[in-house]
C-alpha cells in the first residue's frame, strides 16, 4: 500500500508541474490575440502568485483539519477548473478571474505535499518526485507548442492539460484512505500528537527562518522568471519564431527534470547543503553562457544548464526543513516558505516584464544573476545559523 501511495504522489508531482510552464509558452501568442502589452503576463502571474501565498499561509491549518491527502485532491480539482477557465477565456479580465482559483489551488497542495514527503520519505525520493514535477513542467510547454504550431490555438493547449488534471483528481480521491494524517507523524519510531498550527509571528522568530524565507524567495523568483520569460526572450531578443520559442522554452524545465533525476542518486553521497551549493554554481555557469555573444545553440544550452542548476535547490531546501527546524514545526515553516517563494514568484517576473518592455529583453540574464547572488548569500547565512 505504501508503494501505491508513493506512485500516486509521483503522479501528483507531474500534475503540479504541468500548468507551470503554460503561460510562458503561450504568452507570445496570447498577448497578441487578447490585445494587451507583452508585460501583461506579469499581472496574471502576480494574481496566481497572490493566491498561492494566501493558500500556503493557511496550509498548516488546512492540513491539520483535513490531512494532506484531502488538501491535495481539492487543490488539484481547483487547478483543473482554472485551466478550463483559461481555455474558455477571450479577454484579459477573464484570465485574471480564473487566475484566482489557479493560485489558491497551487499553494495548499504545494506546501502540504512537499512537507508530507519531507517527513515520510528520503531525500532521494524528494529529488525524484521533483523530477516528476519537471517532467510535467517540460511537457506542458510541449503540449502548448503543439497546439500553437498546429493552428489549434493556445486555448486548446490549456484544454489538453485540464483533461490530464481531471484524471489525476479522480485518482487522488480514490487514494485518500492510503494517506497518513498528522497524528501519525513519528519521531524515532514513537508516535507523536500532531503539532497545532503556529502563528506567523511565532514562526519568523525561530532562528534561521528569516534566512530560509529569503533563500526560497530568491530561488523561486529566479525559477519563475526563467520559466515565464524564456520564450519571450528567445522570440523578442533572439528572433526565434513563436512556435519554436514556445517549444524551446521547455529546455529550462527539461534541464530541471534531468538534473533532479541525477540528483536523486547524488543524495546518497552528498548532503542537502552541498547539493544546493553545487546547483547555485551550475546556474551561474549557465547564466554566463547566456550573457556571451554566442550562436543560438549556445543560448539553448545555457537555458538547459540554468535548469540543471535549479534542479537540486528546491527539493533540498524543503527536505532539510524538518532536520533544521524539527518535524513538529515543519508544516508551519514549509507553509511560510511556500508563501515567501510565491511572493518572489509574484513580484520578480512582473518587474522583469516591465524592465524588458521598457529597456530590452536582452537584460534577462543580468536580472537572473542578481537574484542568484542574493540567494547564495542568504543560504550561507542559513547554514551558519542552523548548523552550529
Amino acid at each position: 500500500m505504501i508503494h501505491i501511495l508513493l506512485f500516486i504522489i509521483y503522479l501528483a508531482f507531474i500534475s503540479l508541474g504541468l500548468p507551470d510552464g503554460l503561460l510562458g509558452a503561450a504568452w507570445p501568442t496570447m498577448y497578441v490575440d487578447i490585445g494587451v502589452p507583452v508585460s501583461s503576463a506579469g499581472i496574471i502571474s502576480m494574481v496566481i502568485s497572490f493566491g498561492t501565498i494566501i493558500s500556503a499561509l493557511f496550509s498548516d491549518r488546512l492540513t491539520y483539519k483535513l490531512g494532506a491527502g484531502k488538501v491535495t485532491a481539492i487543490s488539484v480539482a481547483m487547478t483543473c477548473a482554472a485551466l478550463f477557465g483559461f481555455s474558455f477565456s477571450d479577454s484579459f479580465f477573464q484570465l485574471i478571474l480564473w487566475s484566482i482559483p489557479y493560485g489558491l489551488g497551487a499553494g495548499s497542495v504545494d506546501a502540504a505535499l512537499n512537507n508530507y514527503v519531507a517527513i515520510h520519505y528520503t531525500s532521494r525520493h524528494m529529488s525524484w518526485l521533483h523530477c516528476m514535477w519537471g517532467l510535467g513542467a517540460s511537457t506542458g510547454p510541449y503540449l502548448m507548442g503543439y497546439a500553437v504550431s498546429n493552428a489549434k490555438g493556445w486555448e486548446q493547449g490549456y484544454t489538453y492539460v485540464g483533461i490530464i488534471q481531471i484524471v489525476l483528481t479522480v485518482i487522488l480521491i480514490f487514494s485518500l484512505p492510503l494517506w497518513k494524517d498528522r497524528n501519525e507523524v513519528t519521531d524515532g519510531g514513537k508516535k507523536e500528537a500532531a503539532a497545532k498550527p503556529m502563528k506567523l509571528t511565532e514562526i519568523v522568530k525561530i532562528p534561521g527562518v528569516k534566512a530560509v524565507l529569503i533563500t526560497f524567495f530568491c530561488y523561486c523568483a529566479l525559477e519563475s522568471t526563467a520559466g515565464l520569460w524564456a520564450a519571450s526572450y528567445l522570440q523578442l531578443a533572439k528572433g526565434i519564431s513563436e512556435g519554436t520559442a514556445a517549444s524551446m522554452a521547455s529546455l529550462f524545465f527539461i534541464g530541471i527534470t534531468a538534473g533532479r533525476a541525477v540528483n536523486g542518486f547524488l543524495t546518497i553521497k552528498l548532503s542537502d547543503t552541498r547539493l544546493i551549493r553545487l546547483g547555485q554554481g551550475i546556474i551561474l555557469a549557465g547564466i554566463v553562457i547566456l550573457m556571451l555573444p554566442l550562436p543560438i545553440g549556445f543560448t539553448y544550452a545555457g537555458i538547459v544548464i540554468v535548469g540543471l542548476g535549479c534542479a537540486p535547490i528546491y527539493p533540498c531546501v524543503i527536505h532539510s526543513t524538518p532536520a533544521r527546524f524539527g518535524v513538529e514545526k515543519s508544516q508551519a515553516i514549509v507553509g511560510v516558505q511556500m508563501a515567501s517563494a510565491y511572493i518572489g514568484t509574484m513580484l520578480m517576473p512582473p518587474i522583469f516584464g516591465f524592465l524588458g518592455e521598457h529597456i530590452s529583453m536582452r537584460i534577462w540574464p543580468v536580472y537572473l544573476v542578481l537574484i542568484l547572488v542574493l540567494m547564495i548569500f542568504m543560504h550561507e547565512r542559513l547554514v551558519r545559523v542552523t548548523e552550529k
